[in-house]
């Protein structure tokens, strides 16, 4: 596997060769020529393009030897790239991938912290995270755009301006916009301000909060304390189930997703779900991993779930 050359301007801000560069537009679901994509409709090509061709997944703290995630940008390329077995990750994975290969192609690229929404849970829409997420601010002749390529199947499917509560469409017949405003659940200085991503399923239902954002850069020092929490802490919604989105693709629109929560693997459509599957074992639920998401694992890693309390155990009648 080709090294990692740090030819950033700043040593904590790696970058990869152009060998690998083009290995990664190579491998992505869509004709993404590496020589002209920055621009705006470039980069909405190309989150596109990494939505439908690399999953969120948190399968290595499951099907794993070792139950771990590392954010080394060396190893997320093997990952993702060289091993060609259908992997990708979650947040901090995916996000850290594509924005190294965003800087790498030269883009202004800032990685800042997110705070997920208890909404995504189905709570009040009060509550809030500690800092578990990351998203890339990209900026474009001036305009500051969040991209996020790590939030599974509620997750942004294009760039978003930093605009206050300008819509765009999401997944049909969703939308999504962004909001800058005090979140008064949180905040005790009423003069702070975060960046609320929000989703509604249709123009008629309620808009539902994700996560809000800083602009605040972070260093690859915070990921790694945000990743050893969200990868360790029986409190993670990671550690205690099996998570995973694919988005699909019609003529370089995301229409759908593919999702698994445990046992539970969806098909949606244009807001509809078309096909839904419920594993009773793990052998079931590897196929789907498989036939639904394009992963395969190895025999290793399947025997790595033994005893974890997301295996799915066979119950004896």
């Amino acid at each position: 596997m080709g090294h990692t050359v740090h030819t950033s301007t700043h040593p904590l801000r790696p970058t990869y060769t152009d060998e690998q560069l083009l290995e990664y537009f190579n491998t992505l679901s869509q004709e993404t020529p590496w020589y002209s994509v920055r621009s705006l409709n470039g980069l909405t090509i190309l989150q596109r393009a990494h939505l439908t061709t690399f999953p969120f997944e948190n399968l290595s703290l499951h099907y794993s030897p070792t139950h771990t995630v590392s954010l080394d940008v060396d190893a997320l390329y093997k990952k993702f790239m060289r091993d060609n077995r259908g992997r990708g990750g979650y947040c901090m994975e995916n996000n850290a991938l594509f924005g190294t290969m965003l800087r790498t192609r030269k883009y202004d690229v800032t990685s800042v912290g997110a705070r997920v929404c208890d909404s995504v849970n189905g709570g009040d829409g009060k509550g809030f995270t500690g800092w578990s997420h990351m998203v890339n601010i990209v900026t474009l002749q001036g305009t500051k755009y969040m991209v996020d390529v790590g939030f599974g199947g509620n997750g942004p499917t294009s760039p978003l301006p930093l605009e206050d509560s300008l819509v765009h469409d999401c997944i049909p017949p969703s939308q999504m916009r962004l909001r800058h405003s005090n979140i008064e659940s949180i905040h005790t200085d009423h003069e702070q301000r975060l960046w609320s991503y929000q989703v509604r399923q249709s123009k008629e239902a309620e808009w539902q909060t994700q996560y809000c954002f800083t602009e605040t850069e972070f260093l690859p020092q915070d990921y790694e304390i945000m990743n050893f929490w969200t990868s360790t802490s029986r409190k993670s919604l990671f550690t205690q189930n099996i998570l995973l989105a694919k988005m699909v693709m019609e003529e370089g629109k995301v229409v759908g997703n593919l999702t698994m929560f445990n046992a539970e693997a969806k098909r949606k459509v244009r807001g509809e779900v078309v096909e839904s599957r419920t594993c009773k074992t793990e052998k079931e639920r590897v196929e789907v991993l498989r036939e639904w998401f394009g992963i395969r694992l190895t025999e290793e890693e399947e025997r790595g779930i033994e005893g974890l309390v997301t295996e799915l155990k066979v119950v004896d009648r």
